[in-house]
This record gives C-alpha cells, structure tokens and sequence, in this order.
C-alpha cells in the first residue's frame, strides 16, 4: 500500500513528462489568447473573473522559465487590477486559493513595491478566508512552482 504522498508524486512526475514534452512555443501562444482575454476583462470592470481566468492553466508544473514567466505577466497584471480586496473573495471559488498563495509569494519576492503592496492586501484577505492551511500548503509544495 503506498501513501497519498508517493500517489501524489507519481501523478505530478507524469503530468511534468507530459507538459514538457508539449512546445513551449504553444503553451506561449495560450498565455498570449489567455492574455487577450484577461485584458478584456479588465476593460470591463470584472477584476475578480480576469483573476479566475489568469489563475486558470497556471501550469505550476512546467518547467520552460520563459513559459512561467509569461504566465506571471499575466497574472501580475489581473492581479493589479483589483481595486475591491474586500469584495474579490465573493465571487471566488476556494479552488483558486492556494494557486493564487502561490502567486502572492511571487509578487512579494520581486520588490516592487507596488506589486508587493497590493499582494500583501490580497494576501491577508486570502488567509482571513481560506486559513493559515493554505500558506503550509503553499510553502510546503515544492513540486508545483510558478
């Protein structure tokens, strides 16, 4: 009998062979739609739902610096959009929390200081609604990078 633990490494190792095997140029091109999409949004006034989007297909398992760099432009971006901390949470499904912790601690480790502001607010509105389980999950998971 093998724990959850070694399941879950198992799962994630074929998941990594799969991603890496698929072009890099074309999970590119995604971000790039994905992109277009979250842009829209923001025009719009739907903060919270560009957020989901950009959060949606975040790969944390592929490996190509240039794919998860794409991919944290676009969710930087929708993440400085968000002008009602308080209401984003409303709208936001739990499936998105610990993605979204991932995300956070990014945008702190860059030192900007207007994305480190705003992850911060976000930051204490996420653990106030998903609890101090999705920071030990965040820290604690060191196969799914982003």
């Amino acid at each position: 009998v093998t724990n959850w633990r070694e399941r879950g490494v198992r799962r994630m190792s074929k998941n990594d062979e799969s991603v890496e095997a698929e072009n890099a140029e074309s999970i590119i091109k995604k971000i790039e739609d994905k992109s277009e999409k979250i842009d829209t949004l923001i025009k719009q006034f739907r903060q919270a739902e560009a957020l989901k989007i950009a959060l949606e297909g975040s790969d944390s398992f592929i490996k190509d610096d240039r794919c998860k760099t794409a991919n944290w432009i676009v969710v930087r971006r929708a993440l400085m959009a968000i002008k009602d901390v308080d209401g984003l949470f409303f709208s936001f499904d739990a499936q998105y929390y610990d993605i979204l912790m991932k995300y956070l601690y990014k945008g702190l480790s860059t030192g900007d200081r207007s994305t480190c502001e705003q992850c911060l607010k976000i930051h204490e509105k996420l653990t106030q609604r998903a609890g101090l389980g999705c920071i030990l999950r965040c820290i604690a998971d060191k196969t799914n990078t982003v």
